[in-house]
């Protein structure tokens, strides 16, 4: 490659970088001129032609169809909760289970975060969980940071594994087809068993590094928002925490080795709850003298958030949550006919405009369809009124428009990035190539790289699932020019993905704007720059290892 070949196949990360991070445009604005931009230089550099990019621009429509199913189904399930009065009860239920803030954070920020990860992802579990610590009387800058913060491991199996299934899954294909290095590398292994190993490979590894996450959050509680500025303080309850990081990690690998890609968070974050809940209440390896701020004013008592919700019992309101679970598991057992029946029907589109790129999915079997069914249930099940409903609704649109803008700009731009394989100067594909060039320079040390380049795509597209897409096979080929597993560095990627998703510029302006944090993006960063550098050295030390020592 020359110098403009190089720039045109790092372009579809210089563009987002310089337009949303340097030039700081919206997501709504950044992301389409992103398109644009990379779509002109993959013609006029590339010479990939212009029925190709388009067609690429169709599938990546079509794929981004799918992931706005899921987002609306997610979001309209929240605020089908929050209007029913369920999350109130659920926050009020949070609020009686200890009077220290290092074991409320815990609880609430990783373990409840995890499962709303595992269920819904997009950013959804520091939405939900930052505010829910703000009432309970956390400052506002640490409730957003640490819920920034804790959605990390489980975002692997975020929205019921959708950065693996599609963002992975369709980030090694061309087309409908698997890239040709991939098909002679998996031979007759199915392109699901492989994700099912990658997904293994990364849980596995994150036994070393995700559980060491509650830890850290207690760490960073006491040292940057107590009163004595005190790292001791959080390490105190050095044993709860990794008491609580096993709780999800360990069910989340069993899951994950067992079960599959799209429970791991979900069930994680649900049996993490069960054990460390009880434990929490009856003082389990917790020190005697609970951690609280400095002063009372700035936080809202227990018995004060209690007084407030009265109106639905807790259990009623976890069971559209525990409905949703229930659902994923059984639509997901092949044992079950359930499976095959929801994927019976599919929305196809073959050979678009001639290319040879096709695309598909199956709209009764995504994740968004089950959210339906359970609002459905939690309208009848809760007796909302008709306005409620009504209300619910209009805000849950209202709040896909931006969504619905950066997703059908930014998975067309990673489709055409893909895509440009067949072009008329004698190039590999934009990810090939890169990785050929990066293979050369960098050689056996790429495990500690990888992570590094998945926290990257996550900071700049606002996604891991569009990490995943956008350097899946970049990873792959880089481990197939090395001479290294490449599932395992497939899974390199995940979990840098997973990191990423810590300073990921459209989820901490998400979480901001909730807690009335507009403006502060950037100290929010620098808090969160922190838990994510090491989670990004932790992966390529522990990479290393496995790949060259065990």
């Amino acid at each position: 490659m020359n110098f403009l070949e190089l720039m045109t196949a790092l372009m579809p990360v210089l563009a987002v970088f310089i337009l949303l991070v340097i030039m700081r445009l919206p997501a709504v604005k950044a992301m389409p001129l992103s398109l644009v931009v990379v779509a002109l230089l993959a013609v006029i550099v590339w010479k990939v032609p212009v029925v190709r990019v388009m067609a690429a621009s169709l599938e990546g429509l079509m794929i981004a169809a799918s992931i706005l199913w899921i987002v609306f189904g997610a979001i309209l399930l929240l605020n089908t909760l929050k209007n029913s009065g369920a999350l109130e009860t659920i926050r009020s239920g949070f609020s009686g289970l200890s009077a220290d803030r290092r074991v409320q954070v815990i609880i609430i920020a990783w373990l409840f975060g995890s499962f709303i990860e595992g269920a819904a992802g997009f950013g959804t579990p520091a939405a939900i969980a930052a505010p829910l610590l703000l009432t309970l009387g956390f400052p506002a800058l640490a409730a957003v940071s640490l819920a920034l913060i804790a959605d990390s491991s489980a975002v692997s199996f975020g929205a019921v594994g959708t950065p693996l299934i599609v963002g992975v899954d369709q980030g090694l294909r061309q087309g409908a087809d698997l890239a040709a290095p991939v098909e002679q590398a998996l031979g007759e292994q199915t392109m699901g068993s492989y994700i099912q190993g990658v997904a293994q490979s990364a849980v596995m590894m994150d036994l070393f590094i995700g559980t060491l996450i509650p830890l850290i959050l207690v760490v960073m509680l006491t040292k940057l928002f107590g009163e004595n500025r005190s790292i001791k303080e959080g390490l105190e309850i050095w044993k709860f925490a990794l008491f609580a990081g096993f709780s999800f990690t360990i069910p989340a690998f069993l899951v994950a080795t067992f079960l599959g890609p799209e429970f791991p968070s979900i069930i994680g974050g649900l049996v993490g709850l069960a054990i460390v809940v009880p434990a929490a209440r009856k003082g389990f390896l917790l020190p005697e003298k609970a951690w609280d701020f400095k002063t009372e004013s700035d936080s809202i008592g227990a018995e004060e958030v209690v007084a407030t919700v009265q109106r639905m019992p807790l259990y009623k309101a976890w069971v559209p949550y525990i409905l949703v679970a229930v659902l994923l598991v059984l639509t997901r057992l092949n044992v079950l006919p359930l499976k095959k029946w929801l994927t019976s029907v599919k929305v196809q589109w073959n050979d678009i405009l001639g290319t040879g790129i096709s695309t598909g999915f199956d709209p009764l079997y995504l994740p968004g369809t089950i959210f339906v069914v359970a609002i459905i249930f939690t309208v009848f099940y809760h007796k909302m009124n008709k306005k409620d409903i009504k209300a619910t609704i209009q805000t849950s649109a209202a709040s896909m428009i931006g969504s619905v803008i950066a997703l059908a700009t930014a998975v067309p731009m990673v489709r055409i990035f893909i895509n440009s394989g067949v072009n008329g100067a004698d190039l590999l594909s934009m990810p090939m190539e890169l990785a050929v060039l990066v293979s050369d320079a960098v050689g056996g040390a790429w495990p500690l790289v990888a992570p590094i380049i998945g926290a990257l795509g996550s900071f700049i597209s606002g996604s891991a699932t569009f990490s995943n897409m956008m350097f899946s096979l970049f990873q792959f080929s880089v481990a197939d020019q090395i001479g290294l597993s490449a599932q395992s560095v497939v899974a390199l990627q995940v979990l840098g993905s997973n990191a990423g998703n810590m300073i990921c510029i459209l989820n901490v302006v998400a979480a901001a704007s909730v807690v009335n944090l507009v403006g502060k993006e950037g100290e929010i960063i620098r808090i969160t720059l922190i838990p994510m550098l090491f989670y990004v050295t932790m992966a390529g030390l522990v990479g290393t290892l496995f790949l060259y020592v065990l």
